[in-house]
C-alpha cells in the first residue's frame, strides 16, 4: 500500500520477452498487485511472466491476462484497467513492459492521485532539462506536435507529452469513463484525456526523466502514426465540444470554433482559387484576395477567442 491506498500497476506487453522480467522484478514493494497483459505476443512474453508468477510463491502479486488476438496497446491497458477496477484498487498506474519507465519514479506519479490532488497523473518527459539530448529527435518532435494538438482537443492546456503511457488514475475516474469506447491503439492516451475533460476530472503533469536505449524496440512508424493520430484528435475534439458545451452545458465558445473552422475552409478555397487564377491568367483577382485576407484574419481571431474561452472553462482542472 501507499499512504494507506491500494496500488495496482498494469503492464501491457507485446513481444517483450527480453524486457518484461526486469520490469516485474523491479516493481516497488508498495505495489499491491501487478496486472501483466500480453497482447497476443509472438515470442515468449507470456511464458516469462508465468515464470515470474511461479517464483513469487503461493500468494503472487502478479497476474497475467492473455488477449486472444493482437488488439493494440490501448486495448491491453483497458483489459488491465477493468481488472483493477473489479478489485477496487484505489490507484492504478501503467508501466510498459519494455523497460522505458523507471520504477523508482513510480512514487512521484501516484502520489498526487493517492493524496486526492488529481484524478489522473501523467509523466511529462518534455519538462526534463535534458529531454532534447536524451530523446530521439523524431520522437521528440512528433511528440511535441501531437501534444500541441491534444492541448486543443482535450481542453487540458497545461499538459504536454500527451503520448506518454506512464500514468496513474483514480478508481472514481476508472469507474466513470466508458472504458469500452476508448481508442484501442496508439491514440489511446489522447482519447483518454478528451474523455477525462468531458467529466471534469483533474489532470496533473509530473516531470519524469525519459528512459531510452535499454533494449526497447519502438513499434511506431511516425509517418503512419502522425496522420492517423491527427485525424483521431480532430474527431475527438469535435466530440468533446458537442458533449461538453452543447449536450451537458451550453457555452458560446462552440459557436466561435464552428465559425473559425467555416471561415478557415472558405479562406482555403479562396486561396486555391487565387493560385489557380495566378497560374492561368497571370494575376491575382483583387476581390478574391481581399476576401481571402478577411476570412483568414477572422478565422484566426475567432479561433483564438474560442481557445481563450476554453482555457477559462478548464482552468480549475489542473
Amino acid at each position: 500500500m501507499f499512504e494507506g491506498k491500494t496500488i495496482a500497476v498494469v503492464v501491457p506487453c507485446y513481444n517483450e520477452a527480453e524486457q518484461v522480467a526486469g520490469v516485474l522484478e523491479t516493481m516497488p514493494d508498495f505495489v499491491d498487485c501487478i496486472i501483466a497483459v500480453d497482447d497476443a505476443s509472438t515470442d515468449d512474453t507470456a511464458e516469462v511472466v508465468r515464470r515470474h508468477i511461479a517464483a513469487e510463491g503461493d500468494k503472487p502479486r502478479t497476474s497475467l491476462i492473455e488477449l486472444p488476438s493482437n488488439q493494440g496497446v490501448g486495448a491491453a491497458i483497458l483489459a488491465g484497467y477493468k481488472e483493477a477496477a473489479e478489485r477496487k484498487m484505489t490507484v492504478t498506474a501503467v508501466m510498459a513492459g519494455d523497460g522505458q519507465m523507471d520504477p523508482k519514479q513510480l512514487r512521484l506519479l501516484i502520489a498526487p492521485v493517492a493524496a486526492g490532488d488529481a484524478d489522473y497523473a501523467k509523466a511529462n518527459r518534455l519538462y526534463y532539462r535534458q529531454a532534447w539530448a536524451s530523446t530521439p529527435r523524431t520522437r521528440y518532435l512528433g511528440n511535441a506536435f501531437l501534444s500541441m494538438l491534444t492541448k486543443i482537443a482535450s481542453g487540458y492546456w497545461h499538459i504536454a507529452d500527451s503520448q506518454t503511457g506512464f500514468t496513474a488514475i483514480s478508481l472514481s475516474a476508472l469507474e466513470t469513463i466508458e472504458l469500452d469506447k476508448l481508442y484501442p491503439r496508439y491514440g489511446y492516451p489522447n482519447d483518454m484525456l478528451v474523455r477525462l475533460n468531458v467529466y471534469n476530472f483533474r489532470v496533473m503533469d509530473v516531470p519524469i526523466r525519459p528512459v531510452y536505449n535499454v533494449g526497447e524496440q519502438s513499434k511506431m512508424k511516425l509517418w503512419k502514426v502522425i496522420p492517423t493520430m491527427s485525424c483521431l484528435i480532430f474527431r475527438r475534439f469535435c466530440w468533446r465540444l458537442w458533449r461538453k458545451y452543447v449536450i451537458y452545458d451550453f457555452h458560446p465558445l462552440v459557436l466561435f470554433y464552428a465559425a473559425a473552422m467555416l471561415l478557415g475552409a472558405v479562406g482555403a478555397g479562396l486561396f486555391v482559387r487565387m493560385i489557380y487564377l495566378r497560374i492561368t491568367d497571370g494575376m491575382f483577382p483583387l476581390m478574391s484576395t481581399m476576401a481571402w485576407i478577411l476570412c483568414t484574419i477572422s478565422s484566426m481571431q475567432l479561433g483564438l477567442f474560442a481557445m481563450w474561452f476554453d482555457m477559462e472553462m478548464n482552468k480549475d482542472l489542473k
